[in-house]
């Protein structure tokens, strides 16, 4: 049984004191592989970590919306920018749209099983940076108070 174990578990070196799993090629290749700079999750992961991206996954946690709300409810967004970041995320199996049939067009969005999934991911983490951003100021400002010696 332990060999089995020794087995399934590939180690590689990295540096003197660390190791990681290896995955085999075939385990990356149905899992994705975020680093390599052709992988199509890269794409996926732009359009959920996106300003507009993260802000719109959050608008849709507790349930369905119209554009109109949501855009009044998102700050700042133009009409082409959310209109595009709902295209992208409906195009990555994170939204539905609904479309009615009616005049004036009325058109819904819903999260996934999917994208409550992602909006809860980003919601943790744009809970994480409310939390910290008084610090992150902080750090902020006495990074521009430091003084950069002109170079010559």
């Amino acid at each position: 049984m332990v060999s089995k174990a020794k087995n399934a578990l590939k180690v590689e070196a990295v540096g003197v004191s660390t190791a990681r799993p290896v995955a085999s090629l075939s385990e990356k290749l149905a899992r994705g592989d975020v680093m390599a700079a052709a992988c199509p999750s890269r794409e996926v992961l732009q359009h959920l970590t996106s300003r507009w991206g993260v802000l719109v996954l959050i608008a849709l946690l507790p349930g369905t919306r119209r554009f109109s709300a949501l855009r009044r409810e998102i700050g700042g967004v133009s009409e082409r920018m959310l209109a595009q970041t709902l295209q992208w995320l409906e195009g990555d199996g994170m939204v539905n749209r609904h479309s009615f049939n009616t005049v004036p067009p009325h058109v819904e969005y819903t999260l996934t099983p999917l994208g409550e999934q992602a909006a809860e991911k980003v919601q943790d983490l744009a809970d994480w940076l409310e939390v910290n951003l008084p610090a992150i100021l902080q750090s902020r400002e006495s990074l521009q108070s430091v003084d950069v010696p002109a170079s010559v």
